[in-house]
């Protein structure tokens, strides 16, 4: 019985991560297969880091206190993207944008955390992936690139760059001034200067680097790509005359703040450049990871073709290609979390375990402020997610939306209460209702959530309380950060989880 039991939920979720790619693929091409719409990473996937490696794609992006970190993906057409591994497992502080390169068969990715630059490394991009090593050096946005004799360097936000020893691990002199940037008109509505993302390839006799500016969040109209080129990759750098070569214009458009773009090659010889993006009315998603083809003047500029528009279906890089299988659905199975996991502020394995299908953590702190929650990054504007729980000890488990230890809203159950958590503000809201095991659901319809609960998964019974949670985003909270699904274990006791599902309604 217990068998057939698992296998029905085994089918269910199957069923519903087939149902809920096969939206996705529907909303993603209203032209046809051969189409994509962005964004490519749905929800909070800022400051994307791309490399190319034969036929293979690989991308990171900032993890900021979500851990483990810098979480890489694969993809063979740039559109559909498949969670490889995380090569981040030590706390090293908030981690800004990434830089993932190959040089000369080994795997690097440098990135600022806690006022200093680290870089990991791996024989294989699947891991294992080193501990981070300390470069001592501040600034942000380290940007990897190698001149005609094969020597490394960084380029960092401001314009600057320092070189590094032969094998990339340490910083062998001091920063060195290169590029000021693009004067922004002064009439144009921006956050800041704020020069940012430096990213360096060499095409013919030009190295072209490209950064952003404007400032990352602030008025839509903010961010934005910015291009250069020069015959050596120290300047003196050329502004191109296309410049900005992304940038949302005016508030009514469908993406803001729309910058800190790569400019890579993609299939077919075919460029292309990926950059990220809030999207109107859904801040609190964070930042989005859009692309978008790239065409070549002949006098060795580049820009975006007339007539593309971010919102607008785009020809992908390959005609046809198999849909994405990845699912935030997971019925806890095997011994290791899935990708799509991460504990904000802390990765301490000694704290959970998987077995027998389901998750256990252990309790902490006295709050959801404290708890240091188990997040996934939702990518809908509508959807539900579930869990089933289990209380022990004195412990209070709980289905949350969370920003930060600050800022955080959704349903807990003690041993025999269904509590409430309205911006902090925590009461029983259903008394003795429960008896250590419960359902939890949270219902989200653009930004106006529900709350539900259990006994047996199959009757739900709403709560009084809901809430509203557009404001929860970098622009109100600062931060840079998103508003992501999180599970918490509070107290003395533990927690355990079965069967999470997601399952979008857009």
């Amino acid at each position: 019985m217990y068998k057939i039991k698992n296998t029905v939920i085994t089918t269910v979720l199957v069923l519903l991560a087939f149902l809920a790619n096969a939206q996705d693929q529907t909303q993603s091409n209203p032209k046809g297969r051969a189409y994509y719409v962005n964004p490519v990473f749905a929800g909070d996937y800022p400051d994307p880091s791309i490399m190319r490696d034969g036929d293979d794609y690989y991308i990171v992006h900032s993890s900021f206190e979500y851990y483990p970190g810098l979480l890489i993906w694969h993809s063979k057409d740039l559109i559909n993207w498949t969670p490889v591994t995380h090569a981040l497992h030590k706390y090293v502080g908030s981690v800004w944008a990434p830089s993932l390169i190959k040089y000369k068969n080994k795997y690097y990715i440098y990135f600022p955390a806690g006022n200093t630059n680290y870089v990991v490394t791996a024989d294989s991009i699947n891991g294992p992936w080193s501990d981070p090593i300390d470069l001592k050096i501040g600034f942000i946005d380290p940007g990897h690139f190698t001149d005609a004799a094969g020597k490394r360097y960084l380029y960092f936000s401001n314009g600057g760059y320092v070189p590094l020893a032969d094998d990339g691990l340490s910083v062998t002199g001091e920063v060195k001034s290169a590029y000021s940037g693009w004067k922004i008109p002064r009439e144009w509505s921006i956050e800041c200067f704020c020069m940012e993302g430096p990213k360096m390839l060499k095409r013919g006799d030009y190295y072209y680097l490209t950064v952003a500016e404007g400032g990352t969040a602030g008025p839509a109209t903010s961010h934005m790509v910015i291009s250069a080129r020069s015959k050596s990759p120290f300047g003196p750098w050329e502004n191109s005359p296309y410049d900005p070569i992304i940038r949302t214009k005016d508030n009514s458009e469908k993406w803001w703040s729309k910058g800190h773009g790569t400019l890579f090659e993609g299939p077919n010889g075919k460029w292309w450049m990926i950059f990220h993006g809030y999207e109107n009315g859904y801040y609190n998603m964070g930042r989005q990871t859009l692309l978008e083809p790239v065409e070549w003047t002949k006098d060795g500029w580049f820009k975006i073709p007339d007539g593309i528009k971010t919102d607008a279906p785009i020809l992908k890089p390959i005609k046809y290609a198999s849909a994405s299988t990845f699912s935030l659905n997971d019925d806890f199975g095997g011994h290791d979390l899935k990708a799509q996991w991460q504990f904000f502020g802390e990765y301490d394995t000694a704290r959970f375990h998987l077995s027998d299908q389901s998750l256990t953590i252990k309790g902490k702190g006295n709050s959801v402020a404290n708890c240091a929650p188990l997040l996934c990054i939702p990518s809908n504007h509508s959807y539900t997610a579930q869990v089933e729980l289990f209380i022990e000890g004195n412990a209070t488990g709980g289905l949350v939306l969370f920003y930060d230890n600050r800022y955080y809203s959704g349903i807990l159950a003690d041993k025999e209460n269904i509590l409430a958590n309205l911006r902090g503000w925590q009461f029983p809201t259903e008394k003795d209702v429960i008896k250590r095991h419960v359902f939890l659901r949270i219902r989200d319809i653009k930004n106006t959530v529900d709350m539900y609960y259990s006994i047996d998964g199959q009757k739900w019974n709403k709560i009084e309380n809901s809430i509203e949670v557009s404001g929860y985003n970098h622009n109100v909270l600062s931060g840079f950060l998103s508003l992501r699904l999180g599970l918490c274990s509070i107290g003395d006791g533990n927690v355990k989880f079965k069967n999470f599902i997601y399952k979008p309604l857009n």
